[in-house]
C-alpha cells in the first residue's frame, strides 16, 4: 500500500499537448508579466465562447467576462456593483464555503442564510421566499441581492430562482465558482442572473493556479466591473480615482494557463461525469452507502466537480470508537492556512463518528476524502447572522462525504476507492 500513489480529491490536470506552457512562455517572451495583456483578453474571450453557447435551442447569448484574481474578488465585485454596503442584508446559500459570504461581511452588510431542498443540497426556492417576505417585515427593507450556489457542481433550480428575485426586483449573484460548465434547462450556470462568479483555484474544473471571474449582463456592466477591478482609474493621463476600486485583475501569467485549461475544459467535465457514473455503478450494492445525484427530470446537467456520498448512521466503520479522540494541529486535506491546533478535539456542529472515521481509514489508504461543507449558519463567526433553516444542510453534514473525482482520478482508482470504504465498513 506505501507504493501505491495518492489519490488527491481534485487535483488540475494540464493539457497533454503543453498549451498552457506555450502561452505562459509567450507571456516572457513579451514581457507581459502584469494583471493584464494578451493572455488575458483571450482568456476572456474564450470564456465568453464557453459560457453563452445554448446548444439546446441555438440562441446564443451576449454575456461579458472580466477576469479575476480569484472567486472570491467576483463575488465582492458583484456584491459592490449591486449596491451592497454597510446596513443592508443579502440572501446567501448556508450550504457552501465561506468565500460565498465573506464578501458581504468586507462591505459592513449582513448575510441572511438560506437553507437547502433535499433534491441538490441548494438553495430551496420557497424557504427563499419565505426568508425574503420576513427580511421585509422585519427590516422596512429589500434584501440587495441574492447568493445562490452550484454545490459541488449541482445546478441550483435557477428558473424558480430567478422568478423570487424579479418578483421582489432583487439581482441574483451566482456563485457558480463549482459549477464551471455545469447547466440548468441546457444554459450555463452563471449566465441567468445579473452576474455569475467563475473560480479557477487549482481544484477547480479548470484552473488559473489561482484565479476567478465575473460574468456580466452586457457591456457596461463589463465596464463598471473592469473600472473597479484596476483601481477604478479614470481616463486621464495621470491617475485620477473617483470611487474606490481594487487591484483584482487575473495576470498575464494565470491568464495563460486559463488559456491552455480552456482545450481540455469539455474532456475535464466528461471525465468528472464519467466518474460519477462509475462510483454510482461501483456502490449501488453497498448497504448504507448513497451516492448524491443529480434529479432525473432532465432539467440539470451537472459537472460532478466533487463526488459526494452519504453515510447511513447506523454503518459501523473500522477505527469508529477513535474519531473525534484526537485535537487536529495542522491542515486537513492540505487546507491553507491552517497552522495552528484546534481548541478542542469536538465542536456542537460535525459529522457523525462514522463519517470521520471513514476519512482517517481512507487517508490511511492514501486516498483523500472530506467531510461536505459545514452550513455557514452554524459558523462560529456568524453565530449572530439571521438564518432561515429547514434541518436539511445539518443532516447533510453529519453524514455527507467528498470522494475524489479530478481529472488524475483514473477508473482504477475508483475502483480501489470503492473496495476500500467497503473493507472500512464492519
Amino acid at each position: 500500500m506505501s507504493e501505491r500513489k495518492r489519490i488527491y480529491l481534485c487535483l488540475a490536470h494540464m493539457s497533454e499537448d503543453g498549451m498552457e506552457q506555450k502561452y505562459v512562455k509567450e507571456a516572457f517572451d513579451t514581457n507581459w508579466v502584469v494583471p493584464l495583456g494578451p493572455n488575458v483578453n483571450g482568456f476572456e474571450k474564450d470564456l465568453e465562447e464557453f459560457v453563452n453557447t445554448n446548444p439546446t435551442n441555438d440562441t446564443n447569448l451576449s454575456k461579458r467576462v472580466v477576469a479575476l484574481s480569484a472567486g472570491t474578488a467576483a463575488v465582492h465585485l458583484a456584491l459592490i456593483a449591486c449596491g451592497v454596503g454597510p446596513g443592508d442584508e443579502v440572501m446567501v446559500q448556508s450550504f457552501t464555503f465561506c468565500a460565498s459570504s465573506n464578501p458581504v461581511a468586507y462591505l459592513g452588510a449582513t448575510p441572511v442564510f438560506v437553507d437547502s431542498e433535499k433534491d441538490t443540497w441548494n438553495m430551496d426556492p420557497d424557504l427563499l421566499e419565505e426568508a425574503i417576505k420576513d427580511r421585509i417585515a422585519k427590516t422596512g427593507k429589500t434584501p440587495k441581492a441574492i447568493v445562490p450556489v452550484a454545490l459541488y457542481g449541482m445546478p441550483y433550480k435557477a428558473d424558480k430562482i430567478m422568478e423570487i428575485a424579479n418578483k421582489y426586483g432583487i439581482p441574483v449573484i451566482e456563485d457558480a465558482a463549482e459549477g464551471f460548465g455545469s447547466k440548468y434547462k441546457g444554459q450555463m450556470l452563471g449566465t441567468f442572473g445579473k452576474y455569475g462568479v467563475l473560480s479557477f483555484n487549482g481544484n477547480k474544473m479548470i484552473t488559473t493556479s489561482g484565479g476567478g471571474a465575473l460574468i456580466t449582463e452586457d457591456e457596461e456592466h463589463w465596464r463598471e466591473i473592469m473600472m473597479y477591478a484596476t483601481q477604478y482609474r479614470e481616463s486621464y493621463p495621470y491617475y485620477q480615482h473617483e470611487k474606490i476600486g481594487y487591484n483584482y485583475r487575473m495576470s498575464n501569467i494565470c491568464a495563460g494557463i486559463g488559456r491552455g485549461q480552456m482545450t481540455v475544459a469539455n474532456d475535464h467535465i466528461a471525465h468528472h461525469k464519467h466518474v460519477q457514473k462509475l462510483y454510482e455503478e461501483l456502490l449501488a450494492g453497498v448497504t448504507g452507502v448513497k451516492v448524491h445525484s443529480q434529479p432525473s427530470t432532465g432539467e440539470y446537467d451537472s459537472n460532478y466537480w466533487l463526488c459526494t456520498i452519504t453515510l447511513d448512521p447506523s454503518v459501523r466503520i473500522k477505527g469508529q470508537e477513535n474519531a473525534y479522540k484526537t485535537i487536529v494541529t495542522g491542515a486537513v486535506g492540505g487546507a491553507a492556512g491552517v497552522i495552528h491546533a484546534a481548541s478542542s478535539a469536538v465542536t456542537d456542529c460535525q459529522p457523525n463518528d462514522n463519517v470521520e472515521a471513514l476519512r482517517v481509514f481512507l487517508d490511511a489508504a492514501g486516498i483523500e476524502a472530506r467531510p461536505v461543507w459545514k452550513p455557514m449558519h452554524k459558523q462560529p463567526v456568524y453565530a449572530g447572522a439571521p438564518a432561515y433553516v429547514n434541518g436539511v444542510s445539518e443532516a447533510v453534514f453529519k453524514v455527507g462525504m467528498c470522494l475524489p473525482a479530478g481529472p488524475y482520478v483514473t477508473d482504477e482508482d475508483v475502483k480501489y476507492i470503492v473496495e476500500t470504504i467497503k473493507g472500512a465498513i464492519g
